[in-house]
């Protein structure tokens, strides 16, 4: 430990989508930066995305919408400059999965949500799809519910990856917490590393349910962070039609989310939350499986999936804490009690990343944090580079 000292303007912990993001956009805005991942990037709750870049919608139809959603509402659009290479961070290279998400009900359903998504207050964010555009998955004469289009769209979380990670890294490190140290002097934060010291300007701790070990190293028990667990369900199939969409049941959550997904070999995967995930954090892998097995076969009958094989995947979407684990409406960016360069930052989901950045740049600019410090990164150049996570439909199916 110790030798040179580097300054740098920010320091990021955490190579997940909202770290990398913050990254790219810094380093855009002027300011020196630089990323450190213990594992691959994108490990954990990054990898485990469904890859959808919602506009809160199925929020609203739970009636929260709000000041928050209207935040959430411009999210697609924002990555959308993004990926046209317009925006504030360059996401040429993402692959995109759909540019369109549905919504369908069963005919119980149809009066109710077709007077809800005729209100004003969702124009624009809706639109009710004709039987001709209907998605191949439920052109079926034995379907007659309605569908919705939504301004939504899926990403392909390894590539959305790999292409933040791309184009900066020069800048992304594999750190060894055996190896090194965060530590706290006074009221300030600094990486010990074998012959440097890392000390920013201001630290962001973007590593999901890992800030919480990050905060206790610095001695500091705020921002506090909640855990809300869930168990998706993955199968394996021979159905070769991508299919995008949230089937609304009785409550005004989405019974069961679908996304599709190709393995490493181009098998078709779904991957299915929802309702069916969101309770069922704490319950055996195949009672989750048998419930999956039957919404599947009460939601879509009609379709033939061929030879199946299903496994789980349990998460814990890691977030700032909120009265009864409540879910929050928008990114949180908060600093470190008892630290003054360091703030602790969680997007509680895919889409609000870039909020996230934008929220961690007005905070540097209300503190006159300007770009400082040269991005002379030589003092880091002993450390090795850090991998992409692979995908969860390669490695829990055999």
């Amino acid at each position: 430990m110790g030798g040179q000292t580097l300054h740098i303007d920010i320091a990021i912990i955490g190579g997940g989508v909202a770290g990398l993001w913050a990254l790219n956009q810094l380093r855009n805005r002027g300011y020196s930066a630089v990323l450190f991942e213990q594992e691959a990037l994108g490990s954990y709750q990054t990898i485990g995305s469904q890859g959808m870049i919602h506009g809160g919608v199925k929020y609203a139809l739970a009636g929260a919408w709000s000041a928050a959603s209207e935040a959430v509402s411009a999210m697609p659009a924002i990555w959308r400059q993004c990926l046209a290479g317009t925006g504030k961070v360059d996401l040429r290279g993402c692959r995109v999965l759909s540019e369109d998400f549905f919504l369908w009900s069963g005919a119980d359903l149809q009066s109710r949500l077709g007077s809800f998504f005729a209100s004003k207050l969702l124009r624009g964010h809706v639109q009710k799809v004709a039987a001709t555009d209907y998605p191949a998955a439920l052109r079926s004469a034995d379907f007659r519910g309605q569908v919705y289009r939504l301004a939504d769209l899926v990403l392909d979380v390894p590539s959305l990856v790999r292409t933040l990670a791309l184009h900066q890294q020069d800048a992304i490190f594999a750190i060894d917490w055996q190896q090194c140290d965060l530590q706290r002097e006074g009221r300030k934060a600094a990486l010990a590393l074998a012959g440097c010291t890392v000390v920013p300007q201001q630290w962001l701790l973007t590593a999901g349910t890992g800030n919480e070990a990050l905060m206790a190293q610095l001695d500091s028990r705020q921002p506090a962070m909640q855990r809300r667990p869930l168990q998706q369900v993955l199968v394996r199939h021979e159905y070769r039609e991508p299919f995008y969409g949230h089937c609304m049941g009785g409550k005004p959550s989405p019974r069961l989310t679908v996304s599709s997904h190709q393995d490493q070999c181009g098998r078709p995967v779904w991957y299915l939350g929802g309702d069916l995930s969101t309770g069922a954090a704490d319950e055996a892998a195949d009672t989750v499986i048998a419930r999956a097995r039957q919404e599947l076969a009460e939601l879509l009958p009609w379709l033939d999936l061929g030879a199946t094989e299903w496994a789980t995947l349990r998460l814990d979407r890691a977030e700032p804490r909120q009265p009864a684990l409540l879910r929050p409406d928008s990114a949180f960016v908060g600093k470190l009690d008892g630290v003054d360069n360091a703030r602790a930052a969680w997007p509680t989901k895919l889409t609000l990343c870039p909020d996230l950045a934008d929220e961690f740049e007005r905070q540097l600019a209300a503190e006159n944090i300007l770009p400082r410090h040269p991005q002379d990164l030589a003092a880091l150049a002993g450390l090795d580079r850090p991998g992409i996570a692979r995908p969860y439909w390669d490695t829990l199916f055999g």
